[in-house]
């Protein structure tokens, strides 16, 4: 691994001149290393981290990704890296033509880490040296406990995929709380949201005024912001004096609480331990807004390679093998999710909303199809409207908000079937639905969703740890929760129980024609208790 030569690297910002010409906005020092295949075998499984800390688990992944490579060699393209400065990594097979293509592709992701709102704690955040402090400080507890740092890192990474971060993240995505910030943390997490109650689409209107403040006013943005505030909501001043007189509810995730209230963690011996964790914890913490806006992220890098590699006069004569090599990324399959075609293709209508005024009152009026293809009121807002979506929302609003009838109509979407064809003894794909909410909520249920899981205090007795699995219509894998259960009484040092639902099922009958039929789905509550490293399970109602 070597840093990019200066022919590559002039390739580099001449693409970088172009791009900020375009309207991206990114801190223009870099990063760029010239990578082999292998190389990016080692670097994946640490997240592309250099630095990252050492664990067993790379190692397995490492020799995996090895086996699978001399099986199905493939060729990467690039990788980049949410740090400060941004790091990326070119592939040494790349020819110069591709590098244009790849650098643009590179270029939109940097865009979308600076200026997406999900990212904002990761602004300022020196990862690549945190995280190599985090490194060296695990080598030297490794080399005075031995193994049981990596029980630790592995109770803690158990223990990760349970904690969705809400709450931290909510924080995290506002400015620090200094110089009226406790103000506007309150004016967005409580006054919008619980108090107003207002819907989403005025929630992201009031992001997108005070990122406009702020970014055109500087240091008198915040004033101008909560002058308009004032005048539209005045009862605002009088409840943010009254919250600042209550108690502060903190709502802290289960790393958090076992590090704050385990007896065994908060012996000076075991007081290590909690350290481990918060390397843990931090690490996931960092990576948590690229989980939350992969699609966003993907289709707004492939949205602009594609727009300006087709500028750039230096790749002519290469527009038809960028043709191919673009297909290949960002072609829409029929059954199953490509990220990187499915958000430009949202972003590319969105545009297209925008272009046209198509978010006009008198065109959401409209219920015939043809008027509503037609309609066009010579907006020319599209490339405004798509940088505003770039830097308000996630996944999650992103397809809520835009993958409606008109999208899935334009791009000829549907919901795939299975169902067994006997006369062949196969399973054969249909046509389900080409309804917008059902392939709306198709992509929905594929996102990222941790399970909401919480401490009843209420429910605590003596030592013993009750955490609540809040039902959202999905359960838990039973093939987790022992193991998962394990580390957190390790860590809790006594008793563990957790409430969750479970489904009893009656399959329906399967036909000749049709999928199996709905399943008669009954649900139950039932807590899982592990006392002395044994699992018991108890059904508390049907």
């Amino acid at each position: 691994m070597e840093l990019i030569d200066q022919h590559t690297k002039k390739i580099m910002q001449g693409c970088k001149v172009r791009a900020l010409a375009a309207g991206l906005r990114f801190e223009e020092e870099s990063l760029e290393y010239i990578v082999t295949n292998r190389d990016v075998l080692e670097l994946t499984p640490k997240v592309m981290i250099p630095t990252l800390y050492d664990y067993w688990v790379h190692d397995v992944e490492v020799l995996k990704e090895k086996g699978r490579y001399e099986l199905y060699p493939s060729n990467p393209y690039e990788t980049v890296i949410n740090t400060r400065p941004a790091i990326s990594y070119y592939n040494d097979n790349n020819p110069d033509w591709m590098n244009v293509m790849i650098f643009y592709h590179v270029l939109g992701h940097i865009d979308f880490f600076q200026n997406n709102l999900y990212f904002r704690h990761t602004w300022d955040y020196d990862f690549t040296g945190r995280a190599l402090s985090d490194k060296r400080l695990i080598a030297a507890l490794r080399s005075e406990k031995g193994r049981w740092v990596d029980y630790i890192i592995e109770f803690t990474r158990g223990i990760d995929n349970l904690v969705g971060y809400h709450h931290e993240l909510s924080q995290l995505d506002r400015p620090p709380i200094i110089n009226g910030s406790k103000r506007l943390n309150y004016f967005f997490d409580v006054f919008l949201q619980d108090v107003r109650k207002v819907r989403v689409s005025e929630y992201i209107k009031e992001i997108e005024r005070y990122n406009s403040c702020i970014r055109n006013e500087g240091r008198r943005g915040m004033k101008t912001f909560f002058a308009e505030v004032a005048k539209t909501h005045p009862e605002f001043d009088t409840l943010f004096k009254k919250s600042l007189k209550e108690k502060k509810n903190t709502k802290p995730d289960l790393i958090q609480y076992l590090s704050e209230n385990s007896d065994f963690l908060n012996k000076e011996k075991n007081s290590w331990m909690k350290s481990v964790m918060e390397v843990v914890r931090n690490t996931s913490v960092f990576f948590q807004p690229q989980i939350r806006t992969k699609i966003m992220n993907e289709g707004w890098a492939s949205y602009w390679h594609e727009k300006l590699f087709l500028q750039d006069d230096r790749i002519r004569g290469h527009e038809v093998d960028f043709a191919r090599t673009h297909a290949g990324v960002t072609s829409l399959p029929r059954v199953g999710l490509n990220p990187y075609a499915l958000g430009m293709r949202v972003f590319y209508f969105i545009e297209d909303l925008g272009n046209k005024g198509k978010y006009a009152t008198r065109f959401r009026k409209l219920l015939d199809a043809d008027q509503r293809e037609r309609f066009d009121t010579h907006a020319a807002k599209g490339q405004e409207f798509i940088f505003k979506v770039r830097a308000s929302l996630c996944d999650f609003t992103f397809i809520s908000t835009f993958v409606d009838q008109d999208f899935v109509n334009h791009n000829k979407l549907f919901v795939a079937g299975k169902r067994l064809n006997r006369d062949r003894m196969v399973w054969e794909f249909y046509v389900k639905s080409r309804k917008a909410e059902d392939y709306r909520q198709m992509l929905l249920n594929g996102l990222y969703h941790p399970p909401h899981i919480t401490i009843d205090g209420k429910k605590r007795d003596g030592n013993v740890l009750y955490l609540v699995h809040h039902f959202e219509g999905k359960p838990l894998v039973k093939d987790f929760v022992a193991n998962t259960l394990l580390g957190i009484e390790f860590l809790w040092g006594g008793t563990v129980k957790l409430e969750t639902s479970e489904v009893i099922a009656t399959q329906g009958a399967v036909s000749q024609q049709e999928e199996p039929g709905p399943a008669d789905i009954r649900w139950e509550r039932v807590v899982y208790t592990m006392k002395d490293r044994k699992l018991a399970r108890e059904v508390i109602d049907g």
